[in-house]
């Protein structure tokens, strides 16, 4: 690699053309770029990441840096603050920088503003190729420096159930998260989720996604109480719900109450009579109460695991 002393007067390099190896301890950032602090890119999470993909295939892209106008010796990040910070992490000592000093700050903005990041779809497709040629997801997420739940969501995107395709591949949804919750949704109610994208004018967002699980969730609620008050007995139990209709769709359970108090239905004690049910209350203690007495009292949200 060439050195900084092999720099020609206009920032280009002597004869090979190649980037120089800057030593980080010359290289300041830009306290005038326009990516903030508090962008999603500076996060940790997302430095870690890139600093584990630099600790294993080193920097692909050099970084452009300028002469510091004050500092003889030292240079100005132009682009390629992320990789600066990650090469840090990753321990480098040095990193490979192109010198162009014929850079500004709406230079900078341009360069932010015209990245184009890959899709999901091409992200899928990649993730596809590699499975398909035999490699785990763990050695995919390892080889990308993403986790194992990036490339199963991901991943899924390669299988989805028919109506959630169409929409994905005609891009009216291209968020990754709103997809997989759609497909969770749908396994649930798969002909309501199929109608509500079926109507070309219905807009898939992160704000009608949540009325979509709101009012799946409410039908969910109606029949459990339909089957609380008229049939003497839960349809299902506390356990299969959160096996089913809360583990798979909404990380949660239905909450009853009898007499203002919160209690859960003991489904395995058989009643004195087809119109009781015995429940257990939040201190513990339990008692039969008349069926038509036991009341859905809502839902309890539970974060996924």
């Amino acid at each position: 690699m060439a050195t900084a002393n092999e720099a020609g007067r206009d920032g280009s390099l002597s004869g090979n053309g190649r980037p120089l190896q800057l030593p980080l301890d010359l290289i300041d950032e830009d306290p005038l770029q326009p990516r903030a602090d508090n962008s999603p890119g500076f996060s940790a999470p997302s430095l870690r990441e890139l600093g584990e993909s630099i600790r294993r295939r080193g920097i692909k892209t050099p970084l452009s840096v300028r002469r510091h106008p004050q500092h003889p010796g030292r240079y100005i990040i132009n682009h390629g603050a992320r990789r600066f910070r990650a090469a840090r992490l990753a321990g480098l000592q040095t990193v490979p920088a192109f010198v162009d000093d014929d850079y500004n700050e709406a230079d900078q903005v341009v360069e932010n503003l015209h990245r184009n990041d890959l899709t999901a779809r091409e992200i899928a497709d990649y993730i596809g190729r590699e499975l398909a040629r035999g490699l785990r997801r763990k050695e995919i997420a390892q080889r990308i420096s993403k986790s194992a739940a990036y490339i199963t969501q991901h991943a899924a995107l390669l299988d989805l159930p028919e109506p959630i395709a169409e929409a994905f591949n005609a891009g009216r949804v291209r968020d990754v998260t709103l997809v997989n919750e759609l497909v969770l949704a749908w396994k649930i109610q798969p002909d309501t989720v199929s109608v509500w994208l079926a109507e070309p004018a219905q807009e898939i967002t992160r704000g009608t996604v949540r009325l979509l699980r709101e009012f799946l969730c409410q039908e969910i609620l109606d029949d459990a109480a339909v089957a609380v008050a008229d049939a003497g007995v839960l349809a299902v139990s506390k356990s299969q719900q959160s096996e089913t209709i809360a583990g798979a769709a909404f990380h949660g359970a239905l909450q009853f109450k009898h007499d203002g108090k919160i209690c859960a239905p003991l489904l395995r004690r058989r009643p004195s009579a087809p119109t009781s049910v015995w429940v257990r209350y939040a201190d513990g203690s339990a008692a039969e109460i008349a069926v038509a007495t036991l009341v859905v009292a809502g839902w309890e949200h539970r974060p996924s695991r």
